[in-house]
């Protein structure tokens, strides 16, 4: 057993995600591919596997207790498939969509889809301004995508009616809080991700009733 496997098997439990030992191995099949790709296009800028683990596949995982009962996840701005690609394979039933602009980086993801069977995951390869899909999304997530003002610009296009932003942040970040439109409310959640000391928060954002 390798030291990344044994550590995704640690964090999983310590999330309380209960995973077959098959999808564990699509994890560390992920982390191959990430290594791969990253060799000649950029697509992070931690280089250790050993490191993905935590900061890259767990990470991403914390947010699973706000996507109960969601049917449809757009992620916006997802470069490598964070935190799209885990979340897709931990919630199967959920149907998710990987945005990203940078048509190298699309190449990756449709190569991650392929590779990984992740046949609930569909990826455009388009500016999130300019892009309108067929119907829109009731939960959308973006992991240091932009700063929140942006970020509600940006896709309000795409949230239905009801709908929930979600922001994966390090610190809080209260300036851009207070620059928000005045017809939404936030509402800030530490997370903890095993392995890791820094500081997260998931910013979740609604529109007013």
């Amino acid at each position: 057993m390798t030291s990344e496997f044994q550590t995704l098997k640690e964090g999983l439990a310590s999330l309380d995600l209960k995973v077959p030992e098959t999808l564990l191995e699509k994890f560390i099949g992920y982390l191959t591919l990430l290594e791969r790709w990253n060799a000649t296009i950029n697509l992070t800028a931690i280089r250790d596997r050993q490191r993905m683990v935590p900061l890259h596949i767990l990470d991403s995982l914390t947010v699973i207790p706000w996507l109960t009962g969601r049917k449809n996840l757009l992620d916006v701005g997802t470069g490598a498939g964070l935190p799209g690609i885990p979340i897709a394979l931990i919630l199967p039933q959920l149907r998710v969509t990987l945005l990203e602009s940078n048509q190298k980086k699309v190449a990756f993801l449709r190569q991650c889809k392929l590779e990984l069977n992740l046949n609930n995951v569909s990826i455009v390869g388009e500016r999130v301004e300019q892009w309108t899909p067929e119907l829109p999304y009731d939960t959308i997530i973006s992991r240091a995508f932009s700063d929140l003002p942006e970020y509600v610009l940006s896709t309000r296009h795409l949230l239905e009616e009801g709908g929930e932003l979600l922001a994966m942040k390090g610190t809080i970040p209260y300036d851009e809080i207070n620059r928000l439109p005045a017809d939404v409310v936030t509402k800030i959640t530490p997370l903890h991700i095993p392995g890791l000391t820094a500081e997260r928060h998931l910013i979740q954002i609604s529109t007013l009733i």
